[in-house]
């Protein structure tokens, strides 16, 4: 069958010249090719092809985008369903093919298609079993077969490295999903089970039935060492003994609850992110070339409950309002209960290239951890503000590198709220660098509390005393 779904020439290799523009890039007798044929007519006939979002992550899958003339999107290992859950709900009449092997679905990422099988959504799971890890140097599965030798398994697969998983078995179990089969590949009695049983995972999503799911045994010759045809007969003789092929479960007498269609209008797109399309005033008549040329790494750590990601984001948006490219990347994790949380925020003339900051050339430092762990990675000429209220000791610092130490705490307690000494911080932090003028910060943190006035008072006087405390007044 000739289907539009396939691109006329491969552009992988060579730019899709000669012979590699009408080839895969499977091996001889790889399961995968079929697979690909059968989804491809399936999407043909169904007269889907404008509709259809193929996710394809890490593995011999990734290249499905080479060949499938459909919208794509990779996905990291093991992600595929959580992308296409938000393939599905962002857009109801897509129809969504999450394509996935072995080693992807059924480890780093069998939490994810659990989830997302018993959440029930229509998407269409086609999961190719080749009992092997095929890409990335045949190691063991989870559907290796028991003493099955490979590249982590040697000696074969013992009992303590586990049983092999029935994926198929395991996602029926479940509630959510409507239709679950498993097929294989070695013969064409098996091929013609296979093309229908893919063909009606995407019926299942067209009719909006609900969540489907095909397991496909499929050859891997290469890792199993053995040629395309003895590679058919040990799925046929091996692999179906351990997963017996055939319908696990049909129960699509009934359609998924219609789904919400998100608006992505202008204004509910400003109403979610908090923005506006008036223009912030602006107070900087250049960019702070004083501390950095072109881009400038900023680092705010502190524990748990001292405001550092607060006072990155109010940094973030005091640079965008003043025209100006700005990340602010948030790292949270065990340290934030007590130890070192930390936000990484840059602001650049033109375009942000990395957002991370492990060398910044400014650093504010809430508590002694901060400033042990990040002090020494400050740019020579940087500048550190941090909190002499808890940091009694200053570790050994690079040359050339400035560091004020500011009562951040106790002015908070004094005005009586200690939450707003991260504003202190940031009062302290202007008077140091000159990083924007003073009006810039204030007008951030007035529009942040522009639905709590009654705390703008308050903000503003512990700015005002935190670059108070640098000058020396």
């Amino acid at each position: 069958m000739t289907t539009t779904v396939f691109y006329d020439r491969f552009e992988r290799h060579s730019q899709g010249q000669g012979l590699k523009a009408n080839s895969t890039h499977y091996c001889p007798g790889c399961g995968h090719g079929l697979a690909h044929k059968f989804l491809a007519e399936a999407i043909d006939d169904l007269g889907i092809q404008d509709r259809v979002v193929a996710v394809s992550p890490v593995g011999c899958s990734v290249f499905l985008y080479y060949y499938f003339d459909v919208g794509n999107t990779q996905a990291a290992h093991g992600r595929a369903p959580a992308v296409a859950i938000g393939h599905k709900t962002a857009n109801p009449d897509s129809i969504v093919v999450s394509y996935q092997g072995d080693g992807d679905l059924a480890s780093i990422g069998l939490a994810e298609i659990v989830s997302t099988a018993q959440l029930g959504i229509p998407i269409s799971v086609v999961f190719i079993n080749n009992a092997i890890y095929g890409m990335t140097g045949g190691q063991m599965a989870p559907t290796t077969l028991m003493g099955m030798k490979t590249s982590t398994s040697p000696a074969g697969r013992v009992p303590l490295m586990g049983q092999p998983l029935r994926m198929a078995e395991l996602i029926a179990g479940l509630d959510g999903p409507v239709y679950v089969e498993r097929v294989a590949l070695f013969d064409a009695k098996q091929r013609t089970k296979a093309k229908r049983a893919i063909r009606k995972a995407l019926e299942c999503q067209v009719e909006n039935k609900g969540f489907s799911f095909v397991e496909v045994l499929a050859e891997c010759p290469t890792h199993l060492g053995l040629d395309p045809v003895a590679a058919e007969k040990w799925v046929a003789e091996q692999m179906t003994r351990i997963f017996p092929l055939g319908l696990k479960k049909d129960v699509t007498d009934a359609s998924f609850p219609a789904m919400p269609r998100p608006d992505f209008s202008e204004s509910r797109l400003l109403e979610v992110v908090g923005a506006s399309v008036d223009e912030a005033e602006r107070f900087a008549t250049a960019f702070p070339s004083h501390i950095a040329k072109s881009d400038i790494a900023l680092k705010l750590a502190g524990a748990g409950g001292d405001g550092a990601q607060t006072a990155a984001m109010l940094i973030t948006n005091a640079a965008i309002n003043e025209g100006y490219d700005s990340t602010h990347i948030p790292s949270y994790g065990p340290e934030s209960r007590g130890g070192t949380s930390y936000a990484d925020v840059h602001i650049a003339e033109r375009e942000v290239l990395s957002p991370a900051a492990p060398n910044p050339h400014l650093l504010v430092a809430f508590n002694a951890p901060s400033l042990a762990k990040f002090g020494p990675a400050v740019q020579p000429g940087g500048v550190i503000v941090y909190d002499s209220s808890t940091i009694h000791s200053v570790p050994g610092l690079p040359e050339r590198v400035t560091a004020y130490g500011v009562p951040f705490t106790q002015i908070a307690a004094d005005l009586g709220r200690t939450v707003v000494k991260n504003v202190v911080a940031l009062g302290a932090l202007q008077e140091a660098t000159q990083i924007f003028p003073k009006e810039t910060f204030l007008n951030a943190i007035r529009r942040a509390l522009k639905e709590k006035c009654a705390m703008i008072p308050l903000n503003e006087e512990a700015f005002a005393w935190g670059a108070r405390a640098v000058r020396g007044d």
